[in-house]
């Protein structure tokens, strides 16, 4: 078993993978902090992807369990949860980046905007520095 309960029986790395983040839901709550600022149980449900809130409280205890992404207390509101990706989280950005551009490629419908695109394209590594850069500033500090 891996660590977050699943079983994958043939160690293939890209089963792995799959066992951890590869439904929908854990990709799109990766996305929201990795792309979009996200932090807050709230701000997930919000996105604008339907989310139920059972599911999204799953995704969130298992992405945790998982070491991608932790939890701690909003300063502000002690009522309320902040998550962060954590290093090994990170470390799906370039992932995550790859899907956008795969998909502004062939989603004639994408949200993906131009600039992303091209930023993607011509300035990846970059575009990973500042996304790090944001991860390390950000109020929780992890």
């Amino acid at each position: 078993m891996n660590n977050t309960g699943k079983k994958h029986c043939t160690k293939c790395a890209i089963a792995y993978a799959l066992d951890i983040f590869g439904d929908r839901w854990s990709l799109l709550v990766i996305r929201d902090l990795l792309l979009r600022g996200h932090k807050t149980y709230g701000e997930f449900l919000e996105a604008g992807e339907g989310i139920a809130t059972n599911v999204l409280a799953d995704r969130l205890k298992t992405l945790e369990a998982a070491g991608i992404i932790v939890k701690s207390r909003d300063p502000g509101n002690r009522r309320k949860n902040i998550y962060a990706l954590t290093e090994k989280g990170m470390d799906l950005a370039p992932v995550i980046l790859e899907i956008v551009r795969w998909s502004g490629h062939y989603d004639q419908q994408t949200n993906a905007s131009v600039e992303m695109l091209a930023r993607i394209d011509s300035d990846r590594e970059g575009l990973l520095a500042d996304l790090r850069s944001e991860r390390i500033n950000a109020p929780d500090g992890k």
